[in-house]
């Protein structure tokens, strides 16, 4: 498993696509196993100005973050702040978070998770 040569993925041949139950969020998979990459899963994801993505939490799921452009208010475990650009965020499994862009710029950031055959998503809030 995994890619014997290393590659480069122009962001412009990635395909971005909207995420069910969020309100102007999308996201695209950058490097993942069709890449070749044997353990983790790195993911783009870009929120609208108003865009939401609704408390959730994957319980065997960690997540690694970083804030590559705008500004958003981030809910952990019920705790909530404003990041931005630059700012690095760790999630260990069973975390809930939430993210809100509540600015006028879209907002951007990149997440890695480790590769798994599947994982659930347990939806603590809704957009109704």
């Amino acid at each position: 498993m995994g890619n014997t040569k290393s590659i480069v993925r122009p962001l412009s041949t990635v395909e971005t696509k909207p995420i069910d139950g969020t309100r102007g969020a999308r996201m695209a998979i950058l490097i993942g196993p069709e890449q070749g990459a044997p353990h983790f899963v790195m993911r783009r994801f870009v929120l609208e100005p108003g865009g939401l993505i609704p408390e959730h939490a994957h319980e065997d799921l960690e997540h690694e973050q970083v804030v590559v452009r705008g500004e958003l208010v981030l809910t952990l475990d019920g705790e909530t702040r404003t990041v931005r650009a630059g700012d690095t965020v760790y999630m260990p499994p069973g975390s809930s978070h939430r993210y809100e862009n509540r600015g006028s710029e879209e907002a951007e950031f990149i997440c890695v998770i480790p590769l798994t055959e599947g994982y659930e998503t347990r939806w603590l809030e809704s957009l109704d």
